[in-house]
Order: C-alpha cells, then sequence, then structure tokens
C-alpha cells in the first residue's frame, strides 16, 4: 500500500469515527457492511435516511480535505441473510449512488415518494435514468438543502458520466506574453476538440462550455464535477517568430492523476502534424488498443493555405457571437480567406452562417439571403468530411432556405462524423421546432444541452425545447425553456418573444405584456407575422404562436 493510500485510509477512519458513525447512531440506522471504501446502511425510516445524509454531507462540505462521498438512498425489496441484506433493492440503491455527483445525496423515486412533503429538503427531479444491469429505468432526485440555488443547465453538479469514456479539453494558456497570439492558442483547443470528436467511443465536450474556463484557475476534479466527464486536457502554447512550443497533459479528473504529458517545439508551418499528434497521443492514453485506421480518421481537411487558416481563426470568435455587429466583422475575414483558398468548406460555411445572422437580424435584404444559400451548399459540397462546416451550412439552410429535410440531412451527416458536435443537435432542435416537430425537437435540445450544457449557444436548444412544449400545451415547461434561454442571452429578442407567447397562453398577461415590451426594446422592427415568414414557420407552430404573441401586446 502507497503513502498516498495509507493517508487516504486514516482519513476516513477519522471521517467515520467523527461524522459518520454518529449520524448514522443519531438518526437510527445499521452499518450492514463495509465495501472497501464504501458502506451500506439500513434504516427503517426514509425520512432518517436522508436527514443522516444530508447531515454528513453538509458536515463533510465544511472539512478541509480532498475526501467527498456519494450518498445514494432506495427503498426496495431485500432479502436478509444473517448479517448481510441482498436484493433488488440494494442493488438499486448502489446505481442511484454511482449517478451522484461527489459530495451529493441522490434518491430513487421510490424513496422521494416516501419523504415528500415530511422534510424541509428541496429536491430537484433529475430524470429517468438506464441504470447498470438494472432491466428499468428509474427516476432520480437530487437532495438540497432548502432554499438552496436552484439546479441548472449551467450549474448542475449532478452530471453523470456517460458509458463511454469522456472528456473535456480546457483553452490552452498563451504564454507569448502577446495578448494577439490569443486567437492562435484558442485555434489549437479547437482543432483537438473537432479531431477527438471524431471518435465515435468518446464523449467530447463542445468547446463552447469548456471555453468557459478560460482564464480562471481550475480544480481538475471540479471540472469534471461540473462537465460529467473523465478526463481532461489541458496545456499552454508559446509562440516566437516562426517557432512554436506546446506543453500537453492528460488528467483524470476523478483522481487527479497525470495520465499522459509532453513537450512539442515546432516550425509553426508544421502546426498541423503537431495538432494530429497531440491527438494521436490523447487518445492512445485513453484507449490504446485504438487502432491506426481509426486515428487517420480523426485528421480532419486542413487548408493548403495557412495564412488562409489564420484568417479564418481570427474570424470565428466574431461569427459564433451570432450577432449582426459580430457577422459584419468577420465576413471580409473569410472573404479574404477564400480568395487565398477557394475551396475551403470552414470558410464558406462560416460565411453562409454570417449572411443568415444578417438577413434574419439585419434587415432580411435580399442579398444576405441569396448569398447565405449560396454559400451554405458550396460548404456541404466541398466539406462532406467537415462537421463544423456542415453544421454553420445546416443553419442556413434551414433557417434561410427553409429547406428543413436537407438541413437536417446536413446535422446528420456532421453527427456521423462528430458524434460530440453539440451544434448540431441544439440547432437541429431549433430547426426541428420550427418545423412543428415537438418530441424531436425536446430531445435534439435535451442532447446538445447534455453534450456542452456550458455553451452560450444554448439558446438554440432551449428554443427548440420551448417550441416542442409550446406545441403539445406544456406552455409551463414552455415559459421555462425560454426563461433559461434568456439567461443565456439576455439581448437576443427571440428568447424574450417566446416568453410572452408562453406567458399569454398561461393567463399571465402582465408578464406577458412585459416580455413583449421588452422584445420591442431589443427589437423595434419586430412583427410577429413578419418573424414566422422570414424563418419558414410551419402552419401547426405558427398560427397558435402569432395568436399569443398578439395577445401579449407583439404587432403583427
Amino acid at each position: 500500500m502507497g503513502a498516498d493510500e495509507v493517508g487516504t485510509l486514516e482519513a476516513l477512519k477519522v471521517i467515520r469515527r467523527e461524522i459518520v458513525d454518529p449520524a448514522i447512531a443519531e438518526h437510527k440506522g445499521r452499518i450492514v457492511k463495509t465495501t472497501g471504501d464504501g458502506l451500506l446502511v439500513e434504516f427503517a425510516s426514509a425520512v432518517d435516511a436522508v436527514t443522516c445524509a444530508m447531515a454528513v454531507q453538509e458536515k463533510m462540505a465544511g472539512r478541509e480535505g480532498q475526501i467527498a462521498f456519494r450518498i445514494g438512498i432506495n427503498i426496495g425489496d431485500i432479502i436478509s441473510d444473517e448479517n448481510d441484506i441482498f436484493g433488488d433493492g440494494v442493488n438499486v440503491a448502489a446505481r442511484v449512488e454511482n449517478e451522484c455527483a461527489p459530495g451529493g445525496v441522490c434518491l430513487s423515486g421510490s424513496a422521494f415518494e416516501q419523504v415528500r412533503g415530511k422534510t424541509t429538503f428541496e429536491f430537484d427531479d433529475l430524470g429517468e435514468r438506464s441504470l447498470k444491469n438494472i432491466d428499468r429505468a428509474v427516476r432520480l432526485y437530487g437532495v438540497k438543502p432548502a432554499n438552496a440555488k436552484p439546479a441548472t443547465a449551467e450549474s448542475n453538479r449532478l452530471l453523470s458520466l456517460p458509458d463511454k469514456p469522456s472528456i473535456a479539453v480546457l483553452p490552452f494558456q498563451n504564454m507569448s506574453g502577446d495578448p494577439e497570439q490569443e486567437y492562435f492558442a484558442d485555434g489549437m483547443v479547437e482543432d483537438i476538440i473537432t479531431a477527438l470528436s471524431r471518435f465515435k467511443w468518446l464523449f467530447v465536450i463542445a468547446r463552447n462550455s469548456t471555453f468557459t474556463y478560460k482564464g480562471r484557475s481550475v480544480d481538475i476534479r471540479q471540472v469534471g464535477r461540473e462537465l460529467g466527464v473523465r478526463y481532461v486536457l489541458e496545456g499552454s502554447v508559446r509562440r516566437a517568430g516562426d517557432r512554436v512550443r506546446i506543453t500537453a497533459q492528460l488528467i483524470d479528473a476523478e483522481t487527479r492523476a497525470h495520465i499522459w504529458a509532453d513537450r512539442y517545439d515546432r516550425a509553426v508551418d508544421d502546426i498541423f502534424a503537431l495538432q494530429d499528434e497531440i491527438t494521436v497521443s490523447t487518445v492512445a492514453a485513453i484507449e490504446p488498443s485504438v487502432r491506426q485506421a481509426e486515428i487517420e480518421r480523426a485528421k480532419r481537411k486542413r487548408p493548403d493555405n495557412l495564412d488562409a487558416y489564420d484568417l479564418v481563426l481570427r474570424a470565428t470568435p466574431l461569427v459564433d457571437t451570432g450577432m449582426p455587429e459580430g457577422a459584419s466583422q468577420a465576413v471580409p475575414l473569410l472573404e479574404r480567406a477564400l480568395l487565398l483558398e477557394p475551396n475551403y468548406a470552414l470558410a464558406h460555411g462560416q460565411t453562409a452562417f454570417c449572411n443568415e445572422i444578417l438577413y434574419l437580424r439585419a434587415g432580411r435584404r435580399e442579398d444576405n439571403r441569396t448569398a447565405a444559400i449560396r454559400y451554405a451548399h458550396t460548404a456541404v459540397a466541398l466539406g462532406p468530411d467537415d462537421a463544423p462546416a456542415l453544421v454553420y451550412a445546416a443553419i442556413a439552410i434551414g433557417l434561410v432556405e427553409h429547406d428543413r429535410i436537407l438541413a437536417l440531412e446536413t446535422f446528420e451527416a456532421a453527427l456521423a462524423i462528430s458524434p460530440s458536435a453539440a451544434w448540431a443537435y441544439s440547432w437541429g432542435a431549433l430547426i426541428l421546432g420550427w418545423g412543428g416537430e415537438a418530441e424531436r425537437a425536446i430531445e435534439w435540445g435535451e442532447r446538445g444541452i447534455r453534450l456542452s450544457p456550458f455553451d452560450p449557444w444554448i439558446t438554440a436548444a432551449l428554443h427548440g425545447i420551448c417550441m416542442g412544449h409550446f406545441l403539445r400545451g406544456r406552455y409551463e415547461d414552455a415559459a421555462a425553456a425560454a426563461q433559461r434561454a434568456i439567461r443565456s442571452k439576455p439581448g437576443f429578442s427571440v428568447s424574450h418573444m417566446f416568453l410572452a407567447a408562453s406567458l399569454a397562453k398561461l393567463g399571465r398577461m402582465e408578464d406577458a405584456n412585459a416580455a413583449a415590451k421588452r422584445v420591442m426594446q431589443l427589437q423595434p422592427n419586430f412583427s410577429s407575422n413578419g418573424q414566422c415568414s422570414a424563418i419558414g414557420c410551419v402552419p401547426l407552430l405558427a398560427t397558435p404562436l402569432i395568436e399569443a404573441m398578439r395577445a401579449s401586446g407583439l404587432p403583427e
């Protein structure tokens, strides 16, 4: 046994003696057995079990150290055998504990029914989960103290690990001493994320969520909990003249063990080979048996002209604002890139997306509409193996050309290449919503949020979810999705539009009127018919939506 293991064992003994065992005794529990660093405890009352669990976690939260407990609670049939218990009730409790975040308490649906209304604790419905070796889905509930901050997609700490290996790539630190080189470090990370996303057996968090950690000092274990991943890749980039030095390290987020680390010194014109080398090393560290053929598939199509690549890197943060100002600044950069390399699929896709933004949000000019469609189709033709290019193109095809069938085929082509492409699910949800496909819009939106829970464009997924609930008459859920979208992008008028319509359907006219006024402040030329017409909303949704918008006070 190593020194760290000895220290951990001693710390666990102290915790049991000072916290766990006294709490169990106080709440009339019985320790059935120990299982390594775990305990199986039986209570006569579910209320006692939950109260004991929360007391333990409260004391653990105030204690210094790196030990954190997961606690799962279930009510079910058991079989007693002398000093042990067995059966489905025990098995489900163990699986519930596996779904819990460190420091958390989770209940099965059966346990929740026994404690509901009987304690001061609050509960978050975590939905149904498929648990390992359990032949049915089990609804789970997270427990929190009264008046605790509500769980959201942005702050939820109960993201369970996926069944397959999972990774988040954090922004690499720019060590160049030149803020102008920040885009270069970010571009390196984005390319590594895209390459890793091509492996179907690997769950990859989207860059828009990992980039929320940019410039912050982070705890790797906390990052793993917040994003629901096992592995975290971090590093730094130092560029000087025509040379670049990159350090990278792969860390197990739960144990903080360093799985792999390396340093690379290369000429800048060898940067693509370096990206491939880091990707290959990361994949090999996670899955040593990966075939070389899969490695080759991870190498995305790159431009021949490095100057064109540089221009696209500079344009990307402007493109991804999703706002007319950013799009207007990005288009000249992208046009220069296409002059240098006319067959650059990603540049075509981003130009299509910019023109879609300018058409729908800055005057609906015909030249923007035709340009969005033209560049989108070119991106699809040139980039059948370039997932980001396909996603940008699909957005324009769906929202401007109104060819939702082709748009969804294009999203699905992107997902076939990159199963972790969160944007494909999020924007696909939006287009499904405008097309009246309620259940698919909700399903795709939820997938997009799980893949990128902190994504600045979580708004698109939430709009799709909102429309799905609106179509099904679930106006409370629709309003909740709209409110989350507003928290994500407060200045996006369409979110306030959805909120106004949902509140009108609920008869909350004062709140609906307030939301409608906010729409007009953000978009003075807004009209209900104009919005639905420009985006190609199907009559199934347009009719009740326009009626609700009119009731809220929005102009037709």
